[in-house]
């Protein structure tokens, strides 16, 4: 398959067309790959002289088993009363797989999907240790990056020697006010650019488009806080910001 894995067949593909004299291209062709993926497979398996089929199938699983990294110890999960602990993890799975995927690391979006879904919101550093069972270097690691992100803050509870980390209901607005001012750098940027290269040449005309675009998606974040912010009062009678 094109862009997989080289299979059994195809590597007995590659070691007859050697045999036979054909260059890396032909074979690529021949194949669907790359001339640059049949050069690599030879390379790295014995080079033209030197390449079996079988023996380079043995050296890419060999590859593969060393690459393998140990599966992970999953999180302990929620055990609160009226909650489906199956479907409790599911969600939290999926939810750090999705803050993952919009650029956060893998421990930071562990740790802080493990707070947000706690109904206090708040955890300490032990917590998070037995909860995500991981070691506590990590979680420190994890916590200074967050902390440094505004998602999250510490506290110290008068009475508690332990420090305890919060997230509370403002993260996603704290968050989303910060992509507002990287929003509007870079439209103050992309104009500066205009200007520079010149309005009319293809690069200014190129920063100045940019500009217009981050200056309509700047505007439509600010009108969407100024809306959250004077939303009537939640049940519990609190208010956004």
């Amino acid at each position: 398959m094109p862009g997989g894995r080289l299979t059994d067949e195809e590597r007995r593909h590659i070691a007859a067309g050697l045999a036979d004299r054909l260059g890396y291209a032909e074979i690529g062709r021949q194949l669907g790959r790359p001339a640059s993926t049949v050069l690599r497979e030879v390379t790295r398996n014995g080079g033209r002289d030197g390449y079996r089929a079988d023996r380079a199938q043995q050296a890419t699983r060999r590859r593969a088993r060393r690459r393998r990294p140990a599966p992970p110890h999953p999180p302990i999960p929620d055990t609160s009363p009226g909650r489906d602990p199956r479907e409790v993890q599911e969600f939290v799975e999926s939810f750090t797989a999705l803050l993952v995927q919009q650029g956060l690391p893998r421990m930071e979006a562990r740790v802080l999907t493990c707070l947000y879904v706690t109904d206090s919101g708040t955890l300490t550093a032990a917590e998070l240790v037995q909860r995500l069972r991981v070691s506590p270097a990590s979680i420190s690691h994890a916590v200074a990056f967050l902390e440094g992100q505004g998602i999250l803050r510490r506290e110290h509870p008068t009475g508690h020697r332990r420090e305890r980390y919060v997230v509370d209901d403002e993260i996603w607005l704290r968050s989303t006010l910060a992509a507002a001012r990287m929003n509007d750098t870079l439209a103050a940027a992309s104009l500066r650019g205009a200007e520079v290269l010149g309005p009319t040449t293809p690069a200014g005309v190129r920063f100045g488009v940019s500009a217009e675009l981050l200056t309509v998606v700047g505007d439509a974040i600010r009108n969407a806080m100024q809306t959250w912010q004077h939303r009537p009062a939640g049940a519990d009678g609190r208010r956004p910001g």
